[in-house]
């Protein structure tokens, strides 16, 4: 399959070289310079496995400009909040036949995406995959190879050739897909486990099993999973998972899955850049008040990470 993945950072680039290794055709675009540079300067990228077995992966990267080759799928791997002004970008090479996935973090990246893309070549998703970036160049897959799994659902219509043949190429890459058949209940479902671990291990500065070892750990992301399901019920989705069994995954990812692994919000924070915390426990109040209701824990939660994120200026 031709590939194009938008986005070179951790998320992408473990896409990218594990379907590349399994035989694709895959083309790499990016708006950060530094990577961009890095990449085209060494040819490849840095990999290492949990921290080990440093290898080098060759792949070819460009400028979303410099690319003009037609490809069937595009994986975008960029945040939220740039993913109007990455399309924009990348919307000359998308083509009449192009299917466009994204298995972006919070809610809206699909929706932005349909600005430029019909619904029907739209594919969504949720990644249980742990990744980290070391640099431009550089990145860390976390957990054993083989180890995680990915969630696929057309964002409209039934699922379709084309999204068992998308299948079929991660099953090679040993990602592990289901393709799921609602949309709207698989991203929310990763949504509200996200609004748990990765926001609160970015406010404490910890790693997950480090929170799962919290005395009260698991009664408080049951809090934060019971009113985001209020919300969620008001709206009539209808989630992947019960709430007792995502209060459950939420602790088992933590302590068994990665409980070495820092999540993405926090790396984000690290770095000095913006965070998705408006697109995942921020969708999450929005929702609550356009049904009359309130989430006051995660709204709480948005301030104290948008204060943290203004509070890095006193820091430097």
């Amino acid at each position: 399959m031709k590939i194009v993945v938008i986005g070179a950072g951790a998320m992408g680039l473990r896409y990218g070289v594990l379907l590349q290794e399994a035989g694709n055709d895959v083309h790499f675009v990016d708006t950060w310079e530094p990577n961009v540079e890095a990449i085209k300067k060494n040819g490849g990228v840095h990999v290492w496995r949990d921290g080990k077995e440093e290898r080098f992966v060759e792949i070819s990267i460009s400028y979303p400009e410099e690319y003009h080759e037609a490809p069937e799928l595009a994986i975008v791997f960029v945040k939220d909040m740039h993913t109007v002004e990455t399309m924009e970008r990348c919307k000359p090479f998308i083509g009449e036949n192009t299917y466009v996935m994204t298995n972006q973090n919070g809610f809206g990246g699909a929706e932005y995406i349909a600005q430029f893309v019909p619904r029907t070549r739209i594919i969504a998703g949720t990644a249980m995959i742990a990744t980290v970036l070391k640099g431009p160049g550089k990145v860390d897959f976390i957990g054993k190879r083989g180890g995680g799994h990915v969630h696929i659902v057309r964002v409209e219509g039934e699922p379709n050739d084309f999204i068992y043949k998308v299948a079929d190429e991660m099953e090679k890459a040993l990602m592990h897909p289901t393709v799921q058949k609602d949309y709207m209940g698989t991203v929310w479902t990763k949504l509200v486990f996200n609004s748990v671990v990765n926001t609160l291990c970015t406010l404490m500065n910890i790693k997950m099993g480090q929170f799962a070892a919290y005395k009260n750990a698991k009664e408080m992301a049951r809090k934060l999973i019971d009113e985001a399901y209020t919300a969620i019920d008001a709206e009539g989705i209808k989630m992947e998972e019960t709430k007792d069994a995502l209060v459950d995954q939420v602790m088992y990812v933590s302590e068994v899955g990665n409980p070495l692994h820092y999540p993405s919000m926090h790396q984000d924070m690290s770095t000095n850049r913006p965070t998705e915390v408006d697109y995942i426990n921020g969708a999450i109040v929005r929702l609550a008040e356009k049904h009359g209701l309130q989430a006051p824990f995660h709204s709480m939660l948005v301030d104290l990470v948008h204060l943290k994120e203004e509070s890095r200026k006193y820091n430097e």
